[in-house]
């Protein structure tokens, strides 16, 4: 008995070691694909964006799409309107990962045919809007394939991303944006046709979520974006 508690003792207390080593490694990934995003100073984009929400008529439209670092970002529809719920500006994942935070290991999965390392993110700022985000990383391509994110204010919502030629940029082709129906807000001065339940349609009703989908067609990566778009 007394070497078998000789034998696990050690171990036991190893546990906290590795575990810091894992957040370290996990730690030393995000930067890794901080760095790939980086790499973008601003850019436009256009694509194709469409709409789903439960109790909204809001039909398919070609968007427009700016960024400039650190933060800034818009959208703009061929109707003159951006329908994105107040949290999507975390689209951009640069202003998802800006601030600082500890940095946690939450393992690896198996993600649309990619091995993938899970890493949660704590605020270091109590007072952030922020309150748990979870990443989902592509290790070999250094890719974030998705953002599942917990706010104070606009409540939660996920970001999945799919890449191709922009891949280098780490700016993806594809992304889908869903979000809890509840939480959603009309932008101010906007009104959009309702769906009152009478299409037939029952499903519509008991919708809980919501999504946008923007296909992306093309970028123009760090030709400059000047301030005054986002005015």
């Amino acid at each position: 008995m007394q070497k078998i508690i000789f034998l696990f003792f050690p171990l036991y207390l190893s546990l906290p070691a590795l575990c810091r080593a894992q957040d370290a490694a996990a730690a030393d990934l995000l930067q890794k694909a901080r760095a790939r995003l980086e790499l973008v100073n601003d850019y436009r984009a256009s694509g194709r964006m469409k709409t789903d929400v439960s109790f909204l008529k809001v039909p398919d439209a070609n968007v427009v799409v700016w960024f400039k670092r650190p933060d800034k970002l818009k959208i703009r529809n061929e109707k003159g309107i951006s329908l994105v719920p107040k949290g999507a500006v975390t689209i951009s994942l640069n202003n998802l990962l800006k601030g600082e935070y500890l940095v946690l290991d939450a393992g690896k999965v198996r993600l649309d045919g990619h091995n993938v390392r899970v890493i949660k993110l704590l605020p270091k700022d109590e007072n952030a809007d922020l309150v748990l985000t979870t990443l989902y990383i592509d290790e070999s391509r250094l890719l974030i394939l998705k953002a599942r994110t917990t706010t104070r204010e606009n409540g939660s919502y996920e970001v999945a991303m799919t890449y191709g030629k922009y891949s280098a940029f780490a700016l993806p082709d594809n992304v889908i944006f869903t979000f809890n129906i509840k939480d959603y807000k009309l932008p101010k001065g906007v009104t959009f046709d309702y769906d009152d339940g009478t299409s037939g349609k029952a499903e519509t009703a008991t919708k809980t979520q919501g999504r946008v989908e923007i296909s992306y067609s093309s970028y123009v990566i760090n030709r400059g974006v000047p301030d005054s778009v986002f005015q």
